[in-house]
């Protein structure tokens, strides 16, 4: 490959020689310098907006009642939750004055980024004829579908708010409830970075993909995405346990969404710092992981 590499200025000589144009030509199957990428990258913009848009709005075109779905799902998801969590086993609540909003807010806005962790691991494979048929950047699936989900989050993020207005007590609007946008923002940011880092590993070990159910329940329950996690780390009492949940970014993501829409109150500094700090770190890492195998994600395995 090596020397294959080395050959091409020769060769893209020699064709210039003859007259033919090689503007644009270049090695397949290699990868781009970061710089040349990113570029390449920004150039594909109108192709990955449109891609993101026409799968969101195709995805339920076979289901009777179309993109309701979108709208619908939410609203069963977290009633679901709330039934077996707060009604059922009431235990769970752990003095939550308002355990229905938990949960709504809880398990609606972590599904987002558990669909990053679950369905990253194949998102090479699943753009495999596309990767077969076009030359693109391949970091566009991960971009397209992490815009995808953004998009989707225009339907799920109103119902967050309408149920728990709708709900009893009934949380109602304040000027704190402006901040679910950074948030959302640098949930979307962690998200990407997530999901460049598991298609790139779901792609060199395809097995990841069967355990990322399991991965998604730990998060879940140790996050507190259904119940106060706090009142866990006080029946431990171990420190290495509460660093592990206080360094969690999720951990620290949902609470900042309740702070927000229950307490109406401005999420305390040191949140905000983990959470974008985490944020950008894994877009960043995630990103240069995922760039190191482009040159790779062509191959049939």
């Amino acid at each position: 490959m090596a020397s294959d590499v080395k050959s091409v200025p020769r060769i893209l000589r020699a064709l210039d020689e003859q007259g033919v144009e090689t503007a644009g030509l270049g090695p397949v199957g290699v990868r781009p310098k970061l710089g040349d990428y990113l570029r390449e990258l920004w150039g594909r913009r109108h192709f990955i907006w449109m891609d993101s848009r026409h799968r969101l709005a195709t995805k339920n075109t076979r289901n009777r009642l179309g993109n309701v779905w979108l709208v619908l799902r939410p609203i069963l998801d977290a009633a679901l939750y709330f039934v077996v969590f707060g009604l059922i086993i009431t235990g769970a609540r752990g003095g939550v004055e308002n355990f229905a909003a938990y949960v709504v807010i809880g398990v609606l806005m972590f599904q987002s980024t558990m669909r990053s962790i679950s369905q990253g691991p194949g998102i090479i494979r699943g753009g495999a004829a596309m990767i077969r048929a076009f030359s693109f950047p391949r970091a566009s699936l991960p971009i397209s579908t992490e815009i995808r989900d953004a998009l989707q989050m225009r339907f799920t993020l109103p119902v967050v708010l309408i149920m728990i207005m709708v709900i009893p007590p009934h949380e109602m609007p304040g000027l704190a409830w402006l901040l679910v946008a950074p948030i959302l923002l640098l949930q979307t940011v962690l998200n990407l970075g997530v999901s460049f880092l598991m298609a790139r590993i779901g792609f060199v070990v395809p097995d990841t993909a069967q355990l990322m159910g399991v991965v998604g329940r730990f998060l879940m329950y140790g996050s507190g995405v259904i119940f106060p996690v706090e009142r866990f780390l006080e029946r431990f009492d171990n420190p290495w346990i509460d660093l592990v949940v206080l360094a969690n970014p999720i951990y620290h993501m949902l609470k900042m969404y309740r702070e927000v829409l229950i307490d109406n109150e401005v999420p305390a500094l040191n949140s905000w710092l983990v959470f974008g700090a985490w944020a950008f770190a894994l877009l960043i890492v995630g990103f240069l992981v995922f760039w190191q195998g482009e040159a790779t994600y062509g191959d049939d395995r």
